[in-house]
């Protein structure tokens, strides 16, 4: 299938946590910088963040999470452009309007027909809504994004449940990982990959192993690990 080449980019602790707690108000980029020995590194995983590809995939749930919608500046125009999966929606109108003004280009991924950013796009040249019925057909929606818009290269920062869909449906082709120095715990917080168990032996072949490509270790005791997705 022709598609974008992706990379899975994440910050999460040592127990393969992405976020502090089980609900929307905690989270990683405003909690960390609290904790002593976790804050002080922080910043590495910034830096790496700006050496992504020009193509970032995100969903509305993360981006409202992080305040996206609450968001009364004028931002910086990234030369980054954004792919929001986003049924809900979770993305208020005002959150579509800060997307738009930062990305050089802006994809809102829904199958809402009422989707706030459906208003939106006679007021911003740069914001394009695919649509899809009922539910998002990821495969199409790759192979839309590399044949009708040319994105060639995608980093993805996604949620737990996102990440298990992708993973399991061999749209990812390299994970890149920075480990901070912490245990979170907690069995409803949300993990590298989340969604739907396995339940059965015959499950396994769902399972994606990985090659390694490099272990670095950071500054305050952080870690990089990079491996490619055997997609067999």
């Amino acid at each position: 299938m022709i598609r974008p080449e992706t990379t899975l980019f994440l910050l999460m602790s040592v127990d393969g946590k992405i976020s502090t707690g089980d609900t929307d108000q905690m989270d990683v980029d405003k909690d960390f910088p609290k904790i002593p020995g976790v804050g002080e590194g922080l910043q590495q995983y910034y830096k790496l963040q700006e050496w992504t590809d020009l193509y970032s995939l995100n969903t509305g749930r993360v981006l409202a999470k992080v305040g996206i919608n609450e968001k009364a500046d004028e931002p910086k125009k990234l030369p980054v452009s954004f792919v929001v999966i986003d049924n809900k929606p979770h993305l208020t109108a005002g959150g579509v309007a800060y997307l738009a003004k930062k990305a050089k280009e802006l994809f809102i991924v829904t199958a809402n027909p009422e989707h706030p950013a459906s208003s939106l796009s006679n007021t911003f040249s740069n914001i394009h809504i695919l649509k899809h019925e009922l539910e998002i057909h990821f495969e199409e929606l790759f192979r839309e994004l590399r044949e009708k818009h040319g994105v060639d290269k995608l980093t993805i920062e996604s949620g737990g449940t996102m990440n298990a869909i992708l993973v399991r449906k061999g749209l990812i082709d390299r994970i890149l990982i920075v480990i901070a120095p912490a245990l979170v715990g907690g069995k409803d917080t949300p993990t590298l990959m989340d969604g739907e168990s396995l339940h059965t032996p015959e499950e396994l072949s769902k399972i994606k192993s990985l090659e390694l490509v490099q272990a670095k270790p950071l500054e305050h005791s952080y870690l990089l690990l990079e491996y490619r997705v055997k997609n067999i």
